[in-house]
């Protein structure tokens, strides 16, 4: 949840005159961190200094660097690797879109950065109180391996910055995901998935599917056993484990502990959207799923023990669409529809499977949050509402109204393709249950803003600062 991936670690604006490059952190790091507070004292500095790396026995624990033989010539090396290598050639001199062509993209701040173990923080001036223990974690894409075709800049592989402050010392890491995808193509020292957000985006990128079906069916490639995401969007805590699964051990590490079938056991198909809404009072969590083919999306419920409760299938939902993000409330869960679709039957005709339809009427889906199915949902047009991000969302009025914050995507015809010119509006949206209706709409600042969190403890309740 975006709550928990923490604005500790502050990010500047990029700039793509800078070269492109990979920033490496060595063992000497003189990184700098800058931590503010509402107490009298003064502002917190803290810089790296020399460490010690602790040595980790766990199976677990550094996954990949304990691999140190390789096995015997598979067919990655024998076959795929030589057809990965033309592949990737065909794209040399090809001319990429701006903001598919990695030189641009991971260009200054969203270049890659190496992992960098556990590093002790030296606290130069002031000190760190005790109301900061705890860890600040961060979560993001970075890609393991500089990508020779077309990429999105969601398409990393994930990464956690992590510090972690505890007796008023403060230790910093970071340290990639140990995905399935990560652990086999740093095993095997070249990227072997395609760029998902590339490859909807992108309408020539069918070399890399062809030879990943062809990975697949040969099992080299086993997704349906052990997934393939990147694990890269945002962190959420419930049922115990804190999400996308990783152990803050207590020298500050970072752990990739593995997958999580939340006890349902229902394999490939059986994922989860990256933005689950917590219930602190009930430790419930909210998610759900899209695909491309029917149901567009399923809406489901994990109980304050980490199980997941039954699917509720949105058969009235017609047509695939770029859901990213919902609301939940006490009462409800709100499901927005936008104008922006996906079609995997474009990628036949030569197209982009995601595209913006303008003549599509952004709508809002309001279900019962304890729904065992959707005959109770009910959909709401709200011309020119394009939700990407749900900040938080609350009930008034004993559940006849619902508020929503959320960020609306101005411009929407740019979002795919050129985001320098699109915009985000904090908007506050009020719906009216029984009218069935939005009753009111209006942005609270004139920024553009987008990614907004909350104290995580105010989560479905009404919430006075962003």
């Amino acid at each position: 949840m975006e709550a928990l991936s923490s604005s500790f670690l502050r990010k500047n604006t990029p700039s793509l005159d800078i070269p492109l490059c990979r920033t490496t952190l060595g063992k000497n790091p003189q990184i700098k961190f800058t931590v503010s507070s509402f107490f009298s004292r003064p502002v917190k500095k803290l810089i790296t200094e020399k460490f010690a790396v602790k040595t980790l026995t766990s199976p677990r624990e550094r996954v990949v660097q304990e691999r140190k033989t390789k096995t015997k010539t598979s067919l990655h090396e024998i076959i795929f690797k030589p057809l990965n290598d033309f592949a990737s050639s065909l794209f040399t001199d090809l001319s990429l879109p701006s903001f598919l062509d990695p030189k641009e993209v991971l260009s200054c701040n969203f270049a890659p950065v190496d992992e960098l173990p556990p590093t002790a923080c030296d606290v130069v001036e002031g000190s760190l109180p005790p109301c900061l223990d705890r860890a600040y974690i961060q979560n993001g894409p970075n890609p393991q391996f500089m990508p020779r075709g077309p990429y999105h800049l969601g398409d990393g592989d994930g990464m956690l910055h992590s510090i972690k402050i505890s007796r008023g010392k403060a230790t910093f890491c970071c340290l990639f995901l140990r995905t399935y995808k990560y652990l086999l193509e740093h095993d095997l020292g070249y990227p072997v998935f395609p760029n998902a957000l590339a490859t909807f985006l992108y309408t020539k990128f069918t070399a890399d599917m062809a030879m990943t079906i062809a990975r697949v069916l040969t099992g080299q490639l086993k997704i349906f056993i052990n997934g393939f995401g990147t694990a890269n969007t945002s962190l959420a805590l419930f049922g115990g484990h804190l999400f996308a699964l990783i152990k803050i051990t207590s020298d500050g590490d970072i752990i990739t502990i593995g997958r999580h079938d939340l006890h349902s056991r229902k394999g490939f198909l059986d994922t989860m959207t990256a933005h689950p809404k917590i219930d602190p009072d009930t430790g419930e969590a909210f998610a759900f799923k899209n695909f491309a083919i029917p149901p567009f999306l399923s809406f489901f419920r994990i109980d304050s023990n980490g199980r997941k409760q039954k699917d509720v299938p949105i058969l009235s939902m017609k047509r695939a669409s770029l859901t990213q993000d919902f609301a939940a409330t006490r009462s409800s869960v709100i499901f927005p529809d936008i104008q922006i679709v996906v079609n995997p039957l474009e990628a036949i005709r030569g197209r982009s499977m995601m595209r913006v339809d303008l003549h599509k009427t952004p709508c809002l889906g309001v279900l019962p949050r304890y729904a065992e199915d959707e005959s109770d949902i009910c959909w709401i047009d709200v011309p020119g509402l394009n939700v990407l991000q749900v900040v938080n969302a609350w009930d008034e009025d004993d559940g006849d109204r619902i508020v929503i914050m959320a960020t609306n995507l101005l411009r929407i015809e740019h979002t795919l393709e050129k985001t320098e010119l699109t915009r985000s509006s904090m908007e506050k949206i009020v719906i009216d249950v029984k009218a069935k209706e939005v009753v009111a709409r209006y942005p609270v600042s004139g920024k553009n803003l987008d990614f907004g969190v909350i104290n995580p403890k105010y989560g479905l309740k009404k919430t006075r600062y962003i």
